[in-house]
């Protein structure tokens, strides 16, 4: 077993001390970067998971490279807002649901739980019904076994932890690594226009109403709540800071990691949004499931296009669902420091995911009725963020400067609006300043 000090850090004394080296300048180069890998690495799988595949297939197959804005507006918010979360644990030493409990009234606290909680299940839901997707699909078994398959691996690695977090870090990165490179492998394989692509990516365009619910989706799908808290409690722990010096240099990696992960993963979602656009939207843009994708990637693009969707689902699915579960733990112990068995919570927040299916009903309108759901949630840690790391008494000379601070209410007004005109939508109210 681990010393009793490495539990609690999560990471072993050598990480530590190799941490803590390069804090004060006595370790440099290359390698010295990559002690710091892990906290964002995990928070990305978020923006990765089936319920991305669902809105990213919908966007593509309806409606081309034209959604593709929406993509990059999604991922530069997530980059400022995991930036942020973590430059709060890092300088307070709380994750984001302990500074709300701490600071707000309770009865707002508790709001602000039971709302996250709801977040949580809409994220497992997706992750649990991505998993099942993709191992139906692979053994030819029925939906429901394919979910119990995933909370059973999700489980295990979940087990990992308690040997320390790096191994569970270096899972997660694993999971990343092979999500990638499967839709690197799709980009060859399929014909993507590359005009056409660029121009969606910087050309403002919502077509009509089902393209705005599906906006929302993506929105919801890439900036999620549960990473934002659990971002926080990645760094909240992770170096012995002895001085200022080392909290800069500290932040300064954080930042960097959070730019290159969540690169990596905004590329994906833009490769998933193309690769649906160049396979379905030209003679079938009617698609929208992801087992309908699966089954026409084959006679379309061929078998190995067919096999890195499917094994990308998988990863997606299993990986998703652990960092899901570690998010559901840290909000509930935060808000109301209060703790479950982690395979309560497990069982818990599967079971709306099992209720659907055993509901009949179609799996990937499930994932991303999700997805809108998440973004409906999504304002309550943006807001807090934003207020907190607004603050001086919290953040000290750590506070936003005016610019950041006006960026980050800029993505937070970006995201209400959004969902402020889905729901007026939902209520049959007139928007006129839609084309549609």
């Amino acid at each position: 077993m681990l010393p009793a000090e490495e539990m609690q850090s999560g990471l072993t004394q050598r990480t530590r001390d190799g941490i803590t080296a390069v804090l004060e300048g006595r370790k440099r180069g290359p390698g010295a970067a990559l002690l710091f890998a892990g906290p964002a690495i995990i928070a990305s799988i978020a923006y990765m998971d089936p319920g991305n595949y669902a809105t990213n297939i919908q966007a593509g197959a309806g409606y081309g490279y034209a959604l593709l804005w929406v993509v990059l507006m999604a991922n530069l918010i997530a980059m400022l807002f995991q930036a942020l979360s973590a430059r709060l644990g890092i300088v307070t030493g709380r994750n984001l649901a302990e500074v709300c409990r701490d600071t707000y009234p309770l009865p707002l606290v508790i709001v602000m739980w039971i709302i996250s909680e709801i977040a949580a299940i809409a994220t497992d839901l997706a992750e649990f019904l991505g998993g099942a997707i993709g191992l139906a699909l692979l053994f030819g078994i029925p939906l429901f076994w394919g979910m119990v398959i995933t909370a059973i691996i999700t489980y295990g690695i979940l087990m990992v932890e308690g040997r320390g977090f790096r191994p569970l870090e270096l899972i997660i990165g694993a999971f990343v690594a092979m999500i990638g490179l499967c839709y690197l492998v799709e980009l060859f394989i399929a014909p993507i226009d590359w005009g056409s692509a660029a121009f969606g990516v910087v050309s403002i365009n919502l077509p009509d109403a089902a393209a705005l619910t599906i906006a929302v989706g993506i929105i919801g799908a890439t900036v999620m709540p549960h990473a934002i808290y659990l971002h926080s409690g990645l760094t909240q722990n992770r170096a012995l800071i002895a001085n200022e010096v080392s909290r800069r240099r500290l932040i300064r990696f954080s930042n960097i990691e959070v730019v290159l992960a969540l690169a990596v993963a905004g590329m994906i979602n833009m490769a998933m949004v193309m690769m649906a656009a160049s396979a379905f939207h030209a003679g079938n843009p009617e698609v929208a499931e992801i087992e309908t994708a699966y089954h026409m990637l084959t006679p379309l693009l061929g078998g190995m296009a067919a096999s890195a969707f499917l094994i990308s689902l998988i990863a997606s699915g299993v990986s998703s669902s652990v960092v899901g579960t570690m998010a559901g733990q840290m909000i509930m112990q935060g808000f109301v420091r209060f703790s479950i068995p982690l395979w309560l919570r497990r069982a818990i927040t599967m079971v709306p995911a099992f209720g659907i299916i055993a509901a009949g009903t179609n799996p990937t309108d499930a994932l991303v009725m999700s997805q809108v759901v998440l973004s409906i949630a999504l304002p309550v840690p943006m807001l807090a963020l934003l207020h907190f790391t607004s603050s001086r008494r919290i953040m000290g000379d750590y506070v936003n400067g005016p610019t950041t601070r006006l960026a980050a209410a800029l993505g937070a007004a970006v995201v209400l609006t959004l969902n402020f005109v889905l729901l007026g939508g939902f209520f049959g109210l007139t928007l006129p300043f839609l084309p549609i």
